[in-house]
């Protein structure tokens, strides 16, 4: 991969699952880039290059249980839009997206799993 930089964590402070992903990477002792999602929403070129590397289906890249999502009634659209429709649309508002977001060197995930992150630290 052609990241070489630091981690970067992309989340929301409000967010306790967030808050947890971020007290675990500290306990790592892990170097980090911090980036609040709604202050500093992910370009529509970042989310393309991040859902291309990581390798997971592009709804993992859609916070489902957000109040957009569910206001936007999503989950019936989804299936009817094109990829390039769907990053659009997460480009267009960062709580639409999925958190916290880990991008590593090693790879990149949304939510928060120990095991997974544990394999995306150097």
């Amino acid at each position: 991969m052609m990241f070489a930089m630091a981690t970067l964590f992309v989340w929301y402070p409000k967010c306790t699952t967030c808050q947890k992903a971020k007290k675990w990477l500290e306990e790592q002792g892990e170097n980090f880039q911090l980036r609040d999602i709604k202050e500093d929403k992910p370009t529509l070129e970042e989310l393309r290059t991040w859902y291309q590397a990581s390798g997971l289906p592009l709804k993992k890249f859609f916070n489902t249980s957000g109040l957009v999502y569910k206001s936007m009634q999503l989950k019936d659209k989804l299936p009817e839009l094109s990829e390039e429709e769907q990053l659009e649309l997460l480009a267009s508002d960062g709580m639409l997206v999925k958190r916290p977001i880990l991008v590593t060197d090693q790879g990149i995930t949304t939510g928060f799993r120990e095991d997974v992150w544990r394999t995306l630290l150097p």
